[in-house]
């Protein structure tokens, strides 16, 4: 009887079998995170979290970014979007009928999305949800709101998106107070690192570096803000609700 060719493993199901990487990839679903918390979280010492670490950004499937508040720490990133492919790559090695199918899923819930000056990425957050998931409910404040929207923010949702963001100002989170939220999403590094009770809401935290500090002038931060608002929008599609 002839055995079955050996078909190599995929890189994922090597990556995501080790224990400890995958309470790291666990960890990281729903928020970035310092390693420090990481390694407080699944209760190994922080070298070795560095260390796997290591692997699953070698693999593609974890970024890192500096903190834009405190550039001695370094915030680390799930990438959803590769691990749903990869995911589902794999399943199809095993078995072609296990290719995964498109399911239409219905959510609820709310969300607040924070960030320092309410001008740019959370703004650009609260519309990105709006537009992909009717009848959502979210709000977006900052901590010190600035004057007014910044002009790119408002020409990528427009350019590429087909969303309007103006009239909208810029708003305080002095505004939003009394208001319940089942999500509250920080998306600068500064308000995180600076703790605030958010009641009963499920917290978490995407490290985006404020597009409006690549350049000099709306010109040359244009590329960042359409980076920007596209990781915004790849993260939105995995959000929870």
């Amino acid at each position: 009887m002839r055995t079955p060719d050996r078909v190599p493993i995929p890189l994922l199901m090597r990556m995501a079998a080790h224990p400890l990487r995958w309470a790291l990839m666990t960890g990281l679903a729903s928020s970035d995170r310092r390693v420090r918390e990481l390694a407080a979280a699944v209760g190994e010492p922080q070298n070795l979290v560095s260390y796997h670490l290591r692997l699953l950004r070698k693999a593609g499937l974890v970024t890192a970014r500096r903190s834009n508040f405190d550039g001695r720490d370094t915030y680390y990133h799930l990438d959803l979007a590769r691990c749903a492919s990869a995911f589902g790559d794999a399943a199809a090695a095993l078995h072609p009928a296990l290719a995964p199918a498109n399911r239409a899923v219905a959510k609820k819930g709310s969300v607040l999305f924070l960030c320092t000056g309410n001008s740019a990425r959370s703004p650009m957050a609260e519309a990105l949800l709006r537009h992909r998931v009717a009848g959502v409910r979210v709000a977006s404040a900052g901590s010190h709101p600035a004057p007014r929207l910044h002009p790119n923010a408002v020409r990528v949702l427009r350019e590429d998106y087909g969303i309007d963001l103006e009239p909208r100002r810029p708003r305080s989170l002095d505004a939003l107070t009394g208001r319940r939220f089942d999500h509250v999403i920080t998306l600068c590094d500064r308000i995180r690192e600076i703790p605030r009770d958010h009641g009963p809401a499920a917290t978490a935290h995407w490290s985006l570096p404020d597009p409006s500090a690549a350049g000099d002038t709306d010109r040359a931060t244009y590329p960042e803000f359409r980076r920007v608002a596209k990781e915004l929008d790849t993260r939105i599609a995995f959000l929870p609700l």
